[in-house]
């Protein structure tokens, strides 16, 4: 590896899924000014909804997800309740009955609810909004736990989308993070689920995992390949244990350093690629005919909290504790904890926790960041025109460019940057360079590859 490599492969950088990055938001965010925006929308344009589930019914050592083990069913059937409640909450202080071009169910496992419920929430969505005709319905699942039963009621409920965390499919690898999974697992709930109508099927893909290999590795991307699902997201493991708890399982002595992180990384790429899959962004693969993929052709691929999408919507509502929402004002966060969250929606209040009102310079930056990691490219002139302000509105970054630069990380014509080929594992740190707040206040992140 080279001396470039080194130098920025370890580097603490946020994700980007957003901008600000969720550590920056503000506490104790007014629930009036969130009612304020949404009332605010404009009706004739379609929003997207995000409901979190934080239920497992086991753990894995590498999470890094809000979540809780659901031993006893009670619970999760209590959640289940509020979390309709605060649809009705939400739709309540809309302008109107606002139409959805995507849903998304993530966790948690969302298939931990029971069929019934389920069909219970996806019945008030119904009723409080107008889904679109087409208007994308997904789900996140575990192959360990999904029954024919929820298999049955997801097709029947006319979801089109359905995401599996495949992570590796090495038994020792498997043993290490607690998630043992073995392909024909993940190939009988593919199929069922194609077979009950789901016509997208996701896989997640973990490199950096504890006793990994490239060569393992490889061989897991090929087994995925012949089950072609249109959509593989490929992403590094995060090892935050000061904020996952559970990650204190994997012994660090068993997790690769850089230099094999980046040979996983590589060597999962060119059999994706080699299988017929294109690449989008910093981690994620689609077959042609994916509308991630279209998207990216048209360079109209968007970025949001659930990492690179299709999705146009300016609004995101979240629903269900810790989940985040998005307006053109600005982002919102649930309550993290289910009790505080719950406490708050019984009581006819959204349960915002912490929030961020965008100012200009931040939809300016939000904007450059986002086609850095989409695009990989970005005219800083033209955007800042764009925004209202200057052309040498970046002059602050221009020492920090420079030296990306010189390590032939991006390249510079006039006002246009663009990575370098074969650099895009570095949108993240050329991202970084962009954000005041981490400059203002740096927050612990994981590493850059």
């Amino acid at each position: 590896m080279s001396s470039v490599f080194d130098k920025y492969a370890k580097r603490s950088v946020p994700r980007y899924t957003s901008y600000p990055t969720a550590p920056h938001f503000k506490a104790e965010f007014s629930e009036a000014l969130y009612r304020e925006w949404l009332g605010r929308l404009d009706p004739n344009e379609p929003i997207s909804l995000y409901l979190h589930v934080p239920f497992c019914q086991q753990m894995c050592w590498y999470c890094g997800c809000n979540m809780k083990l659901s031993a006893r069913y009670a619970p999760v059937s209590a959640y289940v309740e509020c979390l309709i409640a605060e649809i009705d909450l939400v739709a309540g202080a809309l302008p109107a009955r606002m139409r959805v071009a995507h849903v998304h169910f993530g966790g948690g496992t969302p298939t931990a609810l029971d069929p019934g419920d389920l069909a219970a929430i996806m019945g008030r969505i119904a009723e409080r909004f107008q889904l679109e005709p087409g208007a994308e319905l997904a789900i996140e699942s575990d192959p360990r736990t999904l029954t024919d039963a929820m298999i049955e009621r997801i097709g029947a409920l006319g979801f089109n989308r359905a995401s599996f965390g495949v992570q590796e499919f090495d038994p020792k690898v498997q043993a290490a993070i607690n998630r043992i999974q073995p392909p024909e697992m993940v190939a009988r709930a593919t199929e069922g689920l194609r077979a009950a109508g789901v016509r997208r099927i996701n896989f997640d893909l973990i490199y950096g995992l504890p006793h990994q290999t490239a060569t393992a590795l490889r061989q897991t991307v090929e087994q995925c390949v012949a089950m072609r699902p249109d959509r593989v997201a490929l992403f590094g493991y995060a090892h935050v244990p000061w904020m996952a708890k559970n990650q204190r399982m994997i012994p660090e002595d068993a997790l690769p350093q850089s230099t094999e992180r980046a040979a996983q990384a590589e060597a999962a790429a060119a059999a994706l690629v080699s299988g017929g899959y294109a690449r989008i962004g910093i981690d994620h693969f689609a077959l042609a005919g994916d509308p991630l993929a279209i998207a990216a052709r048209a360079g109209e691929l968007r970025r949001n909290f659930q990492g690179y999408t299709s999705d146009a919507a300016q609004t995101l509502i979240g629903v269900g504790a810790t989940s985040i929402g998005r307006t053109p004002k600005g982002y919102v966060q649930n309550a993290a904890e289910t009790g505080a969250w719950s406490r708050a929606v019984s009581a006819g209040r959204l349960s915002v926790a912490r929030g961020h009102s965008m100012s200009a310079e931040d939809a300016l930056r939000a904007h450059v960041i986002e086609r850095i990691m989409c695009d990989g490219a970005i005219d800083l002139s033209a955007a800042g025109r764009a925004f209202g302000f200057e052309e040498e509105w970046w002059t602050v970054e221009k020492t920090m460019l420079a030296e990306l630069q010189g390590d032939g990380v991006i390249s510079q014509e006039k006002d246009r940057l663009a990575l370098a080929p074969d650099s895009m594992h570095f949108a993240r740190i050329v991202a970084s360079v962009f954000d005041a707040y981490l400059r203002a206040a740096p927050v612990r992140h994981s590493v850059a590859v």
